[in-house]
């Protein structure tokens, strides 16, 4: 972890923006997004610890959109941390005044092996950090949101994380190889296809995701190819929307241009003209 950088800011440039911001281009003048690396121990569990950090003061309050990822988050956030399970929908999450929140995003299948049930048991919902930490919220929160700079929040939430290391789970790697198989560029678009890639039952493939990610296989596919079509949307040079369509597996361009409005509340070409404004 760079102990040095704790006013850097990814959603600056562009092209390292996380794919599931829903509007990088007005986000990155709003809000400050740093991400760190975990330690070796725990680098099967977790993929990165992140740092939301924003000041409305002088301004309306807002709502920033995320379009998850198949990962369970441990959030610390004044009055409100918790452990978050995988988001079906976007994740609308209201900003005002000013504030900072760690989060730490678990890798798919890492959270499990830390708590005693399924991931789908609180799928679109969050329980209480208490058991994870063996400490109350209020205790953990006020430890790791107390400290002064990045590096110190996230040294914090990560020896907290180190006391309670379960044994490495096979199945939870399992699920997590399962999830970047999905996630692969040009990568299966169908449960079949994904059985077939990884030489695994659909049934074993239901049941693990199940008890490890907490959404099925189906939305996984489905939302890797919409979080890529909205980072390419975003990028210059991004292909026409027919070409980005057929190459992220949707049946036509139609079928991808409902889906995506579904979710992101605009059309593809809308959201690329408000990404790159220099669009005809």
């Amino acid at each position: 972890m760079d102990k040095t950088d704790n006013r850097s800011n990814v959603l600056a440039e562009r092209e390292d923006t996380p794919k599931g911001i829903v509007d990088p281009r007005a986000t990155a003048r709003r809000i400050r997004l740093a991400t760190y690396p975990p330690t070796a121990a725990l680098a099967p569990f977790v993929d990165y610890f992140w740092v939301v950090e924003w000041d409305f003061r002088d301004r309306a309050p807002e709502t920033q959109r995320v379009l998850p990822y198949p990962n369970a988050h441990l959030v610390f956030d004044a009055g409100r941390t918790a452990i978050h399970g995988v988001v079906r929908g976007a994740f609308d999450r209201p900003l005002a005044g000013s504030g900072k929140v760690l989060g730490v995003r678990f890798a798919p299948g890492g959270l499990r092996p830390f708590i005693a049930q399924p991931l789908a048991s609180f799928t679109n919902s969050t329980i209480t950090v208490d058991a994870l930490l063996g400490m109350p919220a209020d205790r953990a929160e006020a430890l790791v949101l107390r400290q002064v700079d990045d590096s110190a929040m996230v040294a914090q939430a990560q020896a907290m994380l180190l006391e309670v290391l379960p044994e490495i789970d096979g199945a939870a790697l399992l699920a997590g190889q399962l999830a970047a198989a999905a996630a692969a560029h040009h990568g299966p678009v169908s449960v079949a296809q994904l059985c077939e890639t990884m030489a695994i039952s659909e049934r074993k493939l239901q049941r693990l995701f199940a008890n490890y990610i907490g959404v099925s296989p189906k939305w996984v596919i489905q939302r890797y190819r919409l979080q890529e079509a909205i980072w390419r949307l975003a990028q210059p040079g991004a292909p026409d929307l027919a070409s980005l369509a057929h190459d992220l597996g949707f049946f036509d361009q139609a079928h991808f241009s409902r889906q995506f409005a579904a979710l992101v509340g605009s059309t593809p070409l809308d959201y690329r003209r408000s990404q790159l404004p220099g669009l005809a």
